[in-house]
């Protein structure tokens, strides 16, 4: 059993609206999107537009792993329009 890391997730735009949250603390094993999107079905609709950042580094999501650490703060940020 892979064990359990709590992050903070910051919600920003689009995707605070989808959450109804700007943030949460969030217990994750392994795959933190598939995990979000189960608790928030609507962000499915961002996933291919966002930008993701992991303690204020950004990353590419994809399918490829993360080592997150307690504590971590990731922010999702979806595209922001300037209309």
């Amino acid at each position: 059993m892979v064990p359990r890391c709590q992050v903070e997730v910051l919600y920003f735009a689009k995707s605070a609206e989808f959450t109804g949250v700007c943030s949460e603390t969030v217990s994750v094993a392994s795959q933190l999107w598939k995990e979000l999107e189960t608790q928030h079905p609507e962000l499915a609709d961002v996933r291919n537009q966002i930008i993701f950042a992991v303690s204020q580094e950004y990353v590419e999501l994809g399918d490829q792993q993360l080592l997150l650490q307690p504590g971590d703060k990731i922010t999702i940020i979806p595209p922001i329009s300037g209309e």
